[in-house]
This record gives structure tokens, sequence and C-alpha cells, in this order.
């Protein structure tokens, strides 16, 4: 039998334990918190912290690394070529397209399955696949001596991405002019028809005008994409505004100043083409279908 002083002496190590124990888990928490605050207090920006960056517009006035234009006629360059890319893309998508949307609205069950599988096949494949398949694969599958032509042509980068572009923005535009035409009353096709005209003379002088008129705010936004998605014609070469920015900026390292200098001159030549594309809007307003703001 223990007495009670012994019996004290036992329990009080067993006490000291339970008690001690959830104190050592409450410290260990308040460390993590701690630890996990301060890290987070770290991480915020404070008042005193300064971007470690050395601005320098004057830089595109300074002499580039060929020796005779600046950085600012290095991107005039480049602006050019990407005008050039892109209003040529654009006649190719808007013919093609234009074609291929009527085939869409015939009645030949041919036609709607062609014009259907083409639409499927350049509006689904991204568009930096289709520049690499058409500069890299295209011309090995193409008889040699053919293949050695093109590829030895000046500027074949430039001709590629024109007609990459254009198919790729044909499949888009082919589906507008397909709504286009399929909006319009059936009555106007009827009357052509009427008048005694075929059915081609019908589309050409009656359906697709009264649709391109319609089509003209749409067509403007997909205008203004091509146009941007010349930035991507730098991948396989092509010396436009965006490979003359990465071009600056790699050689000044300044990089802000050459990405601030692309930004403006996109957003200069979009804003002009969508105030050309208003005036012709109110200009071309065709009353009944559409109403000019």
């Amino acid at each position: 039998m223990l007495s009670r002083g012994d019996a004290a002496m036992h329990r009080l190590p067993i006490r000291c334990v339970s008690r001690r124990k959830p104190e050592r888990e409450n410290t260990s928490n308040l460390d993590a918190t701690r630890g996990a605050a301060g890290f987070l207090l770290r991480l915020r920006p404070t008042r005193k912290t300064r971007m470690n960056y050395n601005w320098n517009w004057r830089i595109f006035w300074q002499e580039s690394p060929n020796g005779v234009e600046t950085y600012l006629d290095l991107l005039i360059s480049g602006l050019q070529w990407t005008i050039f890319v892109a209003i040529c893309s654009w006649i190719i998508a808007l013919t093609i397209g234009s074609f291929i949307g009527v085939m869409r609205t015939t009645k030949s069950r041919f036609w709607n399955v062609f014009g259907q599988a083409y639409v499927e096949l350049f509006r689904n494949i991204p568009l930096l696949v289709q520049m690499f398949l058409w500069y890299f694969v295209v011309p090995e599958l193409l008889p040699s001596a053919i293949g050695t032509w093109i590829k030895q042509l000046p500027n074949s980068s430039a001709y590629t991405a024109i007609l990459c572009l254009g198919l790729f923005t044909s499949a888009r535009i082919a589906e507008q002019v397909r709504a286009g035409i399929q909006s319009l009353p059936s009555g106007q096709r009827m009357a052509s028809l009427a008048l005694g005209l075929t059915s081609r003379q019908s589309y050409r002088h009656i359906l697709l005008p009264i649709a391109y008129r319609i089509m003209l705010p749409p067509l403007t936004s997909e205008f203004l994409n091509n146009f941007k998605n010349t930035s991507v014609t730098f991948a396989i070469g092509v010396m436009e505004l965006m490979a003359q920015t990465r071009s600056m900026s790699e050689f000044s390292f300044q990089v802000f100043e050459a990405l601030t200098a692309a930004t403006i001159l996109y957003l200069t030549v979009n804003l002009i083409v969508v105030m050309i594309a208003r005036q012709l809007e109110r200009k071309l307003a065709v009353p009944g279908f559409m109403t000019s703001h």
C-alpha cells in the first residue's frame, strides 16, 4: 500500500505531462502562424519598394545594331510588314470566304458538305499550328523542284503567312456570309428569280450586296482580328511589328519601352480602321435592314 505522500509523488509527473502537452502544441501552432504571417508580410509590397528598371525613352532614336536605322525605324518597318500581310491575307480571306459562304446557302448537297468541311478544317486548327504546317511541312510534301523553289523565294515566309492567314480567316468569313445571306427575307431571292435573273445573278446583284452591308460590323471585327493575328507570323521569320519589338527588347534590354510602342501602334491602326468602318456603315445603311448610329 502506498501512503498519501507516495501517491502524490506518483501522480505529480502524470499531471505535469498532461498539462504540458497542450502547451507544447499551442506553442508550435503559434510559431507556425507567426512564420506564415511573417512570410506574407515580406511578400507584401511597401512604400519603399521600387522597381529596379531604368527607363529610357530616347532609345527609339538611338542607332540599332544594323548600323543603318534607329530603333524607331525598325518598328515602322515592322508596322509596314504587318499592314502588308494583313491587307493581302484579308483579300484572300474575303474572296474565298464569300465563295464558301455562298456554297453553304445553295440547295446542292455536295457544295454544302464541301463548304462545311472546309470551314471545320481551317477553323478548328490553331493558327500557329497551321503556320508551322504551311511553312515546314507542305514544301516537303510537294515535288522536290517545287518545294526547293518555294524555299528559295525571297520573303517566302511572308508569302506563307499571307496564305495561311487568308485561309484561316476565310473559314470565319464564310460563316458570316452564310449567316448574312440566310438572314435576308426569302422574298428577296424569290423576287430576283421572278424578274428572270439566274441564281448566280441573284447572288451577285441582290443578295450579296445587301448581305455585305448587314455584315459590315462583324466584318470590321474580323479584319481587326486578322490584323492582330499577324503577330503570330514572327514564329516563321516574318519581321513584322511583333518581331521587331522582340528584336528591339533583346538588343537594347528596354522591354517596357518596346512593348509600349508596339501597343500604341497596334491601337492607332485599329482605331483608324474602326472610324473608317463606322463612316462606311452610316453611308451604306440599308433602310429596313440595319440602322445607323
